[in-house]
């Protein structure tokens, strides 16, 4: 296809060499041999945070006093508590028997790893730890299988779920079952994965289903507690919810707030903010009050806020030279930014290829084919470790042991997670203090550990831990990427620290660099900014660390988006998600709302009949139609102005063929229902008269012979195939939207059996939010984006509908590929 030649649109013209994206050739009609990108699924639906006003709404509202409002407010707070200690209680069970599998293995392998040292028997330790890691990943797999979105983190789902977006299943009871138990077995199957992920996951379910006091799964347990069901309540809830389980993750409640407003959430209050911190507040003491009783016995000590907490970096007693960071090692952290950005894109292209390649090569094939792989996954990870531990340890000297901060999550310390394996009393295996251990005892070894790890142990360790986890992340299990990717980057931090410190000797603080070394890889990896920095501070408990935290992961994001994107922006394109974005592009505003909106609309009378309804409901696939009437009064004003006809002539163009064909279709859709009531209602209709070819004379002809009286409509009529063609195709005045899930409850409960009754007029949006054609996209954007908006009408300045904005119809990929066809059509 030719470049432009109009300077006006020269940069967003096609190049010499330049590739267009999916959507372009499929909106301009050029056919690719292979998709490098999938596009966003229309079959999504978006949830609708605006409220719809109809007549029994009005009811409720008028039948609401100061008191009921009240009393309704204190049922949210009481909802958010329950929300929060629910939360907390689950992680409690998460870590509690993830502890004892991951005790139980260790242990039982350590002492044979110990006792075949001597007698040769290696091989028989070797055959333990595959028999319990190959078990415990099978178990989660099978789980992920009865449930398939219980695989993965769930935070790309909780994240588009958020924006906007209704995922089929995400937040159902039997997903949050599979997903709590299944982590269990994936983090104790010895895997790269982390309990952190799954954690934000099952909080924003529990949070969605709580308050709704029914079950989907089990469908006969109902309450009489018809609150809280509507989708702005409910996407208030999971925003509680995912807070929730990022403060009983990581002891962070008011990371948990940023993270649920930075990572989707598109519209927000300030009252919801102040229930979102009391739900994080009460999941965070609530783990806290019964793991410091468990573990220390002293019920009521809150010392271990979180499932994951860094300890307290502080220097040795008594030295006096010691610092934690000084303004010299800026510098270096910003190079650790850098890399660990570069790093993270490159984990991100590596896994997106992966993701891809399950896509196309393994989801297509039988179930158990992915089962075969987590287990083919399981046992390459335990072989990498065992070899790993046993040929490539070096015994490090432990003549200096720790004397500060050797509390862990637990009642032990620090000391007592090294292992001896081949070395001597005096030393210690650094590989496999790294490898045969959970992933917490692994970072605080690096974060705390005065003991050196030597170059090549870090280097190798890095590697494999790199390579590994890239691969874990995507697998059918339930699996999180927070511990994995802090691990990585702690190690790579550690890396830079014995560099500066043993081959360079300078003064510095290890466990900074580590912690440093670990939010760069980070951050490289989620792309996350201000709450991952509160969530790191509030882990570390040191304030101090807020600069250079911030820092870095501005360095690594900024450095990571130059690649490519975030790890979970990646997934949620690769699964087809219309994610909204912030805002839009400047040059976006070259487009305007009729240049993006849907102008083939399916639409109903306040009065139509039974049969018609049924036949827009079996040939649509449409979540909303606009309720019209025949535009007879505003005739005259519309034709006084030619601006008016010329503004609006190309969408009577293409609104010709369409609502003929809407006749058809319903006509032939009556026809095959089984009720001989709807059946015959078409049987002795003449044949439509196809005005394909005619369209243009047609819509000549309508606006010369506007003045002509139309034929009278009364209120019980629907469109009818004895419509001549004038009547099918005269201007529909637009008067409110009702959803396909209203006519649905409307046909189920018999509202709109009788003809000479029926009336979808109290029950549809009278005053949803509409746009003019001319509206530039930027201001469709904003209105769209935070008000969270399902659908957006558009209406002439008659108050005529012409078409309809959607989800789809304002992402990335279909901005670009209509600003590409407006430059062309220039």
């Amino acid at each position: 296809m030719a470049c432009c030649g109009n300077c006006f649109c020269c940069q967003c013209c096609c190049r010499e060499g330049e590739t267009r994206t999916p959507e372009e050739l499929t909106i301009l009609g050029e056919i690719r041999d292979e998709e490098d990108e999938i596009l966003p699924r229309k079959d999504y639906e978006s949830l609708d945070y605006d409220c719809c006003i109809s007549e029994p709404y009005v009811e409720i509202l008028e039948g609401m006093d100061n008191r009921k409002a009240k009393k309704y407010e204190a049922m949210r707070w009481m909802m958010m508590f329950a929300i929060g200690v629910t939360v907390g209680l689950v992680g409690l069970f998460v870590d509690f028997f993830v502890r004892l599998l991951s005790k139980i293995k260790f242990t039982l392998v350590g002492d044979s790893i110990e006792k075949c040292s001597d007698k040769g028997c290696l091989p028989l330790s070797l055959l333990e730890l595959l028999a319990f890691n190959m078990t415990f990943v099978f178990i989660a797999s099978v789980l992920v299988l009865i449930e398939p979105v219980a695989a993965g983190s769930g935070i790309p789902e909780i994240k588009s779920y958020l924006n906007g977006v209704k995922i089929p299943r995400i937040v159902r009871l039997r997903t949050f079952l599979c997903k709590a138990a299944g982590v269990l077995f994936s983090v104790a199957g010895g895997l790269f994965v982390g309990k952190e992920g799954p954690m934000i996951h099952s909080g924003a379910i529990v949070g969605a289903g709580l308050p709704q006091f029914q079950s989907i799964t089990f469908k006969r347990i109902k309450f009489d507690f018809p609150y809280f069901r509507s989708d702005r309540d409910k996407r208030d809830f999971v925003s509680a919810g995912a807070a929730a389980g990022v403060a009983a993750a990581f002891g962070a409640p008011i990371g948990g707030i940023l993270f649920s407003l930075e990572e989707g959430s598109s519209f927000w209050n300030q009252a919801l903010t102040w229930k979102v911190l009391f739900c994080s507040m009460s999941a965070t003491f609530t783990l806290n009050f019964f793991r410091s009783g468990i573990n220390f016995n002293k019920w009521g000590s809150f010392q271990l806020p979180g499932l994951l907490n860094f300890g307290e970096f502080k220097c040795s007693d008594g030295d006096k030279n010691c610092h934690l960071w000084t303004a010299v090692d800026l510098a270096f952290f910003v190079l650790m930014g850098m890399v660990g950005g570069l790093l993270g894109a490159l984990f991100n292209y590596m896994n997106k290829s992966l993701a891809k390649y399950r896509i196309r090569h393994i989801h297509p094939k039988a179930k158990f084919i992915r089962v075969l792989e987590s287990l083919l996954l399981a046992m390459v990870t335990t072989v990498v470790i065992f070899a790993a531990s046993i040929l490539l340890g070096e015994c490090c000297d432990l003549s200096s042991p720790t004397t500060h901060n050797t509390t862990l999550s637990g009642s032990e310390d620090i000391n007592s997670t090294i292992r001896q394996f081949f070395c001597t009393n005096k030393t210690y295996n650094d590989m496999a203090t790294l490898f045969f251990n959970p992933q917490e005892a692994a970072i605080h070894q690096l974060f705390h550990q005065d003991g050196t790890f030597s170059p090549v142990t870090l280097s190798v360790f890095f590697l494999l831990y790199f390579l590994l986890a890239c691969w874990t992340y995507g697998v059918s299990v339930p699996s999180g990427l927070f511990v994995p990717s802090l691990l990585c980057g702690a190690a790579f931090g550690r890396l830079v620290a014995n560099i500066l410190k043993v081959k360079l000797g300078m003064d510095i603080y290890s466990g900074t660099f580590a912690l440093i070394g670990a939010a760069a890889f980070l951050g490289g990896v989620v792309r996350m900014t201000i709450s991952l920095t509160v969530i790191l501070i509030e882990s570390t408990n040191e304030i101090t660390y807020g600069l250079p935290i911030m820092i870095t992961l501005m360095v690594a994001k900024w450095t990571g988006d130059f690649f490519n994107k975030g790890i979970y922006d990646i997934h949620i394109q690769l699964r087809g998600v219309p994610l909204l974005e912030w805002e839009t592009e400047v040059e976006m505003d070259k487009l305007t709302a009729s240049d993006i909106m849907e102008p083939n609309l399916t639409y109903v009378y306040p009065h139509t009949r039974v049969q018609s309804l049924v036949s827009i409901l079996r040939t649509t696939v449409y979540h909303a139609f606009p309720v019209v009437t025949e535009n007879r009064q505003n005739e005259r004003d519309f034709m006084k102005g030619n601006i008016l006809v010329s503004n609006n002539i190309r969408f009577k163009k293409s609104s010709v063929v369409s609502r003929a064909g809407e006749q058809r279709r319903r006509c032939q859709s009556m026809k095959s229902y089984p009720s001989s009531e709807l059946r015959n209602v078409c049987d002795e209709q003449n044949a439509v008269v196809e005005p394909a070819e005619e369209g243009e004379d047609l819509l000549q002809q309508m606006l010369e012979r506007r003045h002509a009286p139309y034929p009278n409509l009364y209120p019980d009529q629907s469109p009818s195939e004895e419509w001549t063609m004038e009547e099918r195709f005269r201007p529909l005045t637009f008067h409110g939207l009702i959803l396909r899930s209203q006519l649905v409850n409307l046909l189920i409960r018999g509202v709109c059996y009788a003809e000479n009754q029926s009336d979808v007029t109290p029950y549809m949006n009278p005053c949803p939010y509409t746009v003019s054609p001319n509206t530039h996209i930027s201001q469709v954007f904003n209105l769209f984006r935070t008000m969270g908006l399902r659908h957006l009408p558009v209406v002439n300045a008659v108050g005529e509908i012409v078409g309809i904005i959607t989800r789809h119809n304002l992402t990335h990929e279909f901005l670009v590929a209509k600003l590409r066809q407006h430059c062309i059509t220039i």
